[in-house]
């Protein structure tokens, strides 16, 4: 082990005994339970410590927040996500109800999908949003955002490859 992990390593244990506690009890007030907001708050941790290099921070408790933040906010996404699959699924009248299995494993790739979404550029995941949640046409968008029609074209061919890798998965 080099000596930047050990640093790293250092630096994030005197972050977690400092900031954790506090960060569990500003997290309760935003969430379910105790629970949830110790899943948060380590999940924040976890994030600093994969990330490559975490230098002294000025404002610790801010990073955390923010960190924090994003996190809760994709867990709401998600389960926003689920609640609405399992409503469109009730709505469908000849609809079979799914094995535990098969929901489990249609949630987790709609769960993957969202996630490769969120890392494509900006005017491409607006576009494809567009498209399919708004149901705009391709020169709606183009004009829209101020494109052509060749870029929603594209735009739309790299987000749709996008869904389908994280169906491959």
């Amino acid at each position: 082990m080099s000596g930047v992990d050990l640093s790293h390593r250092h630096l994030l244990s005197e972050l977690f005994q400092r900031h954790y506690a506090w960060l569990c009890e500003r997290l309760r007030r935003h969430l379910d339970g105790p629970e949830s907001a110790e899943d948060i708050a380590s999940e924040t941790f976890l994030q600093l410590l994969a990330s490559p290099n975490v230098v002294a921070i000025r404002e610790p408790r801010a990073l955390l927040t923010t960190i924090a933040q994003r996190l809760i906010y994709q867990r709401w996404r998600r389960r926003d996500l689920e609640r609405d699959y399992r409503d469109g699924l009730m709505l469908e009248e000849d609809a079979h109800v799914p094995s535990p299995e098969s929901l489990a494993a249609t949630l987790q790739t709609l769960d993957r999908i969202d996630r490769r979404l969120n890392r494509l550029p900006p005017k491409v995941k607006t576009t494809f949003m567009l498209a399919r949640s708004v149901g705009l046409t391709y020169p709606e968008i183009a004009t829209q955002l101020g494109i052509s029609s060749r870029s929603v074209s594209d735009y739309m061919q790299k987000a749709e490859t996008c869904c389908l890798r994280a169906c491959l998965e």
